[in-house]
């Protein structure tokens, strides 16, 4: 038995019961192969180079994403108290790099593989005799989930022992359980359950960005975030059904003020569009309410179109912690948003958009100045229309509705946070229409990833080919529940490139 996933080890068993282990030591001793293995191991490669180019590799940039951290100093305290676990479950970012061609990863799974592979020849050596025949079986996560991988240990194992047997293990190990109580007790009485075969644990500091220059732009008067709205002076006072209606009277105001900045919200779609269309990504930077939203609507985008996760990223000031916590000073550590560009790898190719209600949020201008510096197109999403900018530092482009003041003065929770949900939700809806990542008004790129989005996918079959329900459903299950392969299939004419 190979086993990889979290851990790793090798057992086996000959014909006369001789039993042999290797591996399985723990994290910290062995575990060659396995989840936290290969995840650690990435680690250290992508600091390693760090070390030696001072540039911060692509792998460490997709690392920061996934954990949704802005610099390599966080990573390390987010190292430092991680589980056994939390640090395996990196390996599925490690194996996405590896599809995608990332050098480093490429090597650490090289590395890996050889590794496991060396640990199974070596249990079964001491079994048999090489040449002998030996049946390894795989298990474990990682070889049953990433094909790859396993073939890439099933080559190795063949080099290192010839003419051996290698296979998948055909039901999960928990099943081996199950057919011993039913050994130890056949004829238990009482209600039966069918088992589910789907069910199955002083940091160095790196250099910050200096940002002390950072031009940030002027008021001409003070922000409509913070000033005082006339209709809601007696917000105290007023019954709940009056201030419903009110509330609601005031956030119908906002498509009309969004309206009103239509050709800036084209401008907007056309470059992140022509960005993404290009191999470039969209990445929101803000802090509080405007960084979550950007959070919301970048992890909302691989399910909707099937899109990477690198393709919409968010960049949230304070990192994860900010994200269910309150962190009010990360907002002004303009060096920090500056760091969490240079984090993300931010290059021409790339829109970046600033979302900061009042417009002078520095970590948000932080980012932004340092996203300019690298090439990439940048946007500013505020709702203070009485800034003035400085040349040196003004975004390609600045979306400011003038939506006035908020009733519960400073939330910005209120209509700066539902406007710039709208605005999020243009951005990236419009832009994967364009992209061709929807078809009328259907979603062909969605993810069937549970019953209800598979019904759906049923569904958007049967609309745009006119297929009855269980030929639809047979056809998708044919193409592995691809939606645009299913169309491709039946030579769907209006199907976008």
């Amino acid at each position: 038995m190979v086993i990889s996933g979290t851990g790793a080890s090798c057992f086996g068993r000959a014909p006369d019961g001789t039993e042999a282990l290797t591996g399985g030591w723990g994290h910290l001793l062995g575990d060659r192969g396995s989840g936290h293995h290969i995840a650690l191991g990435a680690l250290q490669a992508v600091f390693g180079q760090f070390d030696q180019t001072g540039r911060w590799p692509a792998l460490g940039q997709r690392v920061l994403r996934a954990l949704q951290l802005n610099s390599p100093n966080e990573l390390i305290s987010w190292l430092h108290g991680s589980t056994k676990g939390d640090l395996a479950a990196l390996a599925i970012e490690i194996f996405a790099a590896s599809s995608r061609g990332d050098v480093l990863a490429k090597q650490v799974l090289r590395d890996a593989a050889a590794g496991l592979a060396e640990n199974a020849t070596v249990c079964a050596g001491r079994l048999t005799k090489r040449g002998r025949p030996v049946e390894f079986v795989f298990t474990g996560s990682v070889l049953l989930k990433q094909p790859a991988f396993a073939r890439a240990v099933k080559k190795r194992l063949l080099a290192l022992w010839p003419g051996a047997v290698v296979r998948l293990l055909a039901r999960e190990g928990a099943w081996g359980a199950v057919r011993i109580a039913q050994q130890i007790q056949p004829a238990a009485k009482g209600p039966r359950t069918t088992p589910n075969p789907e069910a199955s644990s002083p940091v160095p500091h790196f250099p910050s960005v200096a940002q002390p220059g950072v031009p940030m732009p002027i008021s001409k008067g003070p922000s409509p975030t913070e000033m005082r709205h006339p209709r809601s002076a007696r917000l105290d006072q007023l019954s709940v059904s009056a201030a419903v209606r009110l509330m609601l009277n005031e956030d119908a105001t906002l498509p009309d003020a969004l309206l009103r900045e239509q050709k800036k919200i084209v401008t907007a779609v056309e470059l992140i569009t022509e960005s993404l269309r290009q191999g470039g990504r969209l990445i929101y930077v803000g802090a509080g309410t405007s960084g979550r939203l950007g959070m919301l609507d970048a992890g909302e985008c691989p399910p909707t179109f099937n899109v990477s996760p690198d393709t919409v990223q968010a960049i949230m000031a304070g990192g994860q912690q900010a994200l269910w916590g309150s962190f009010e000073t990360a907002e002004d550590d303009a060096a920090g948003g500056a760091q969490a560009i240079l984090g993300r790898g931010v290059c021409s190719k790339d829109v970046v958009v600033g979302i900061a209600a009042s417009g002078r949020t520095p970590f948000v201008w932080g980012a932004l100045h340092e996203a300019r510096r690298a090439g990439a197109k940048t946007i500013l999403v505020c709702f203070n229309p009485n800034l003035e900018y400085k040349n040196e530092n003004r975004p390609a482009l600045v979306i400011a509705p003038r939506i006035g003041p908020e009733l519960l003065t400073g939330s910005t929770r209120l209509k700066a946070g539902t406007a710039t949900k709208l605005l999020l939700n243009i951005f990236t809806t419009l832009a994967m229409v364009q992209l061709g990542k929807v078809i009328e008004n259907l979603m062909v790129d969605v993810q069937p990833s549970n019953s209800k989005l598979r019904d759906r996918a049923v569904r958007i079959v049967r609309e745009l080919t006119g297929k009855a329900c269980e030929p639809a459903r047979a056809s998708l299950e044919r193409n592995d529940w691809s939606i645009r392969h299913v169309l491709a299939e039946q030579q769907f004419v209006r199907l976008k490139k």
